[in-house]
């Protein structure tokens, strides 16, 4: 059986006297797609902070492309090189995206840091994974200002694929977005999968995005890992209360929010 393209044990982060992160453990196999499911504060971004040498483990290894990532990179060429096999799209494009670059440039950037290719190599790459986002030139060319947030966050994915990374983590990456261009952001990933082979770690808390992106799942609360399994198996038959309380949450046909009456 091959390895896992990325393999994390016995992770802990402490902030002072907070532990934010507590034993945290799991495997993503290659291709393969992990979805980490928690409320606000349940040590879920931590976790993928840790994960691209945002944050520094008290304790535990993350092991990713074969190597230790345990620690954060130092030196520039280390760093790099990372950066070929981890990316992270955040849930903000805009503030991850420089304003005063176009996406076009926003790419090329990465593409000249991460490889050797001439300037009309670069360009047919651009051009290339601007047709696997689904952008066209005049957004290319565009400030992000000049963007709707879907836009922005195709361009913030381009810019992450340009590595050719191994694993892209997703931080809430269409928390931010309204339902309809969820959806299409969704289709997006999962076919850019599918012709990749890249995997996925999915970091949210809605479990509607899970079940469309992620073949496992790990729930954490308060720092801790609380159930793991398949996607399906987590949400459909939930085994521990906080697991069927989030699944409460969601949504269902014919919900109504309810109203509470104002106060004399």
């Amino acid at each position: 059986m091959p390895d896992p393209v990325m393999r994390v044990t016995g992770l802990r982060k402490e902030f002072g006297q907070l532990v934010a992160v507590n034993d945290v453990s799991f495997e993503v196999p290659e291709g393969g797609s992990l979805a980490i499911v928690g409320e606000s504060g349940s040590g879920k971004t931590t976790v993928a902070r840790m994960i691209v040498g945002l944050e520094r483990p008290t304790a535990g290894t993350i092991m990713a492309c074969g190597r230790d990532r345990s620690l954060p990179a130092r030196a520039a060429g280390e760093r790099r090189t990372r950066g070929g096999e981890v990316q992270i799209v955040f849930q903000d494009p805009y503030s991850s995206l420089d304003r005063r670059q176009t996406a076009e440039r926003a790419v090329d950037e990465v593409l000249r840091l991460h490889g050797d290719g001439s300037a009309d190599q670069r360009r047919a790459r651009v051009s290339e994974l601007a047709d696997l986002v689904g952008l066209d030139q005049r957004q290319m060319r565009a400030l992000p200002r000049a963007l709707s947030g879907g836009q922005r966050q195709r361009v913030a994915i381009a810019r992450a694929l340009a590595a050719q990374p191994r694993v892209l983590i997703l931080d809430e990456s269409v928390a931010a977005l309204d339902v309809s261009i969820q959806a299409q952001v969704l289709n997006l990933l999962a076919d850019i999968r599918e012709q990749t082979g890249i995997s996925y770690v999915l970091i949210s808390h809605d479990l509607a995005v899970v079940r469309q992106l992620t073949a496992e799942t790990i729930v954490m609360q308060r720092g801790v890992v609380v159930e793991r399994g398949p996607t399906a198996a987590v949400l459909d038959d939930p085994q521990q209360p906080y697991t069927r309380l989030l699944r409460s949450c969601v949504p269902h046909p014919g919900w109504k929010p309810s109203r509470h009456a104002s106060p004399a």
